[in-house]
């Protein structure tokens, strides 16, 4: 048998192979959602259960990612964006298809889980506990963590009291401060004043250099060009375009006027 030779000497990170991902939701007008009040409603009145819709969110995405890469994932709502991102965090099991990545890939948006009833601080320590680091390194970034965020005195306050734009700012500096394999980053630069939204710019370039590559969702196309050198631009869950950065917001400025 001859022997394959790979066209890029650029090391995999990331295969997503003829991917589908499909919702099963309840249709609508059919009188109630999938919620256990509902249930028990129509269970008390007899009545049959709402119908089961299928959304078909990915229809057969396939594409290679390479060590060192920085992608940005554009497209309008609800075009599969997100959904992409859960898969290749292996949050969504494929309906169809596969992805394969090379190490663990770290899942890092918006709605990222910390605790609301416990500090900054606290959240800190845990949340790079969870991402394995040891105490020692906690002990050692946990000032530059708390720099990066710009969170200042309210570090020793509750995360309830803090503004949205306040725990997505501590949710990446704490994502940024370990080196990833794959690190997915979901609309967490919307957030911050300009100066911060700089710095996080940089550090994705650090993550990317250092560790193996970076998917960026954003709907800030500056975002995506300052940052990433490959973007893939999908359309109703599938890839409309995949071509360096530049050359995709373009098109796809030209097509949907920004």
């Amino acid at each position: 048998m001859a022997e394959v030779v790979p066209t890029d000497e650029r090391a995999p990170t990331v295969v997503v192979d003829d991917l589908h991902v499909v919702y099963r939701v309840f249709g609508a007008g059919t009188g109630g959602k999938g919620t256990a009040p509902a249930a028990l409603r129509r269970l008390v009145r007899r009545q049959s259960s709402p119908v089961l819709r299928e959304v078909h969110a990915i229809r057969g995405i396939s594409f290679t990612s390479y060590h060192g890469e920085s992608v940005g994932l554009i497209g309008r709502n609800g075009s599969g964006k997100s959904t992409l991102l859960k898969a290749i965090a292996g949050l969504l099991p494929p309906t169809k298809g596969a992805v394969f990545t090379d190490g663990q890939p770290s899942l890092l948006g918006v709605n990222a889980a910390l605790m609301n009833d416990l500090t900054g601080e606290r959240n800190v320590v845990l949340g790079c506990l969870a991402m394995g680091m040891t105490p020692a390194e906690v002990k050692e970034k946990y000032d530059s963590i708390v720099e990066f965020s710009g969170i200042g005195e309210f570090i020793d306050l509750p995360m309830r009291t803090y503004s949205s734009g306040m725990g997505s700012r501590l949710r990446f500096a704490i994502a940024a401060a370990k080196k990833h394999d794959v690190l997915l980053i979901d609309e967490a630069l919307a957030t911050g004043d300009a100066e911060f939204r700089r710095r996080s710019e940089e550090r994705i370039r650090e993550l990317r250099d250092e560790a193996g590559t970076v998917f960026l969702v954003s709907h800030g196309l500056d975002v995506i060009t300052a940052t990433c050198d490959r973007a893939i631009w999908l359309e109703k869950g599938e890839i409309k375009m995949d071509d360096d950065a530049a050359t995709v917001v373009k098109a796809y400025i030209a097509d949907t006027g920004g």
